[in-house]
Parts: structure tokens; C-alpha cells; sequence
């Protein structure tokens, strides 16, 4: 979890790889409307987000369902959001909060190409976070250096 160009995607993949589970880019599931407002630099709403979660929960719900452990890139960038997607494992979903300084994250997103979120969104994003608080079951770790040295961070961590 966390805001647009802290990495998500990439550690999700490296994660994925490495645990051998399924994986999902939540940004995948997002309806063409939820793209098309933020590439126009319209923030993104609790109500446009809501059918998005839905489906990432229920695409959770049916891997589950199929006896497949999974990995999902998802910003969840509040706890409510996080709560609807903890439903569908309650003891068994640990978030991994990337966190970066402003700075990094508009270098990272102003680096990268063809993504329909454009660094205009990164403040919304920011503004809109709410860090996982002492009771969520969650790691907070800083997506710095290589990918694999930040897989064995994130493991080491979580206790996997």
C-alpha cells in the first residue's frame, strides 16, 4: 500500500515471485471512468473508489476461494479502505505501507511512462493517506535501494 510512485507494483511482482502467490495491480481493476478522471488530474472520490475496492476484494475473495495465497499492489490509502479489504482474510492480511518523502515519489512518477496517474495527483494522494496505525496489522518500510534487498526488508520484517 501507499500513494502513487512509492513502488507498489514493483515490490508486489517481486513479492509475488518470491512467495510463489498470485498477484494482482489493484490499478488493473480500475473502471475506465476512475482512470479517465485521474489522467484529467480530477482526484479520485470515496464513492469513485468504492466499486474499485469491491473488486479487488472480491478478485481477494474468489483466489481465496480457488486455495490461492495472493499479493496485491492496492493503494488503500485509508483505513476504511483497508478494513473492506482486510474482510476478506481478517488474520491473514499484513499491509506493507512503502513510504517515501514527497520529493522521491514526484521524481519516481515523473520518471515513469504510459501510467494514467499523472504526478498533479501526488498532493491528493498525500492529503488523502492515513498511515496504518498501531492496531492494523501492517509494516511501514521506505522502497529504497534494490527490489530484492527490499523483499528480504519486508519478509524480515513481517516474520514470513
Amino acid at each position: 500500500m501507499g500513494v502513487s510512485g512509492s513502488g507498489k507494483s514493483t515490490l508486489a511482482e517481486a513479492l509475488a515471485q518470491r512467495l510463489d502467490r498470485r498477484l494482482l495491480d489493484a490499478d488493473d481493476l480500475h473502471p475506465p471512468a476512475n482512470r479517465a478522471r485521474l489522467a484529467a488530474g480530477v482526484p479520485l472520490t470515496d464513492a469513485d473508489r468504492a466499486p474499485w475496492l469491491d473488486a479487488v476484494a472480491a478478485w481477494i475473495e474468489g483466489e481465496r476461494a480457488a486455495g490461492n495465497a495472493v499479493v496485491v499492489a492496492c493503494s488503500a490509502l485509508k483505513r476504511s479502505y483497508r478494513e473492506r479489504l482486510r474482510r476478506t482474510a481478517p488474520d491473514e492480511v499484513l499491509f506493507v505501507h512503502l513510504d517515501l518523502d514527497h520529493d522521491t515519489l514526484m521524481q519516481r512518477m515523473r520518471a515513469r511512462r504510459g501510467h494514467f496517474m499523472p504526478p498533479s495527483q501526488l498532493a491528493d494522494q498525500l492529503a488523502t493517506l492515513e498511515p496504518p496505525a498501531a492496531d492494523e496489522r501492517a509494516v511501514v518500510v521506505a522502497p529504497l535501494g534494490p527490489v530484492q534487498d527490499l523483499v528480504g526488508r519486508v519478509l524480515e520484517t513481517a516474520g514470513d
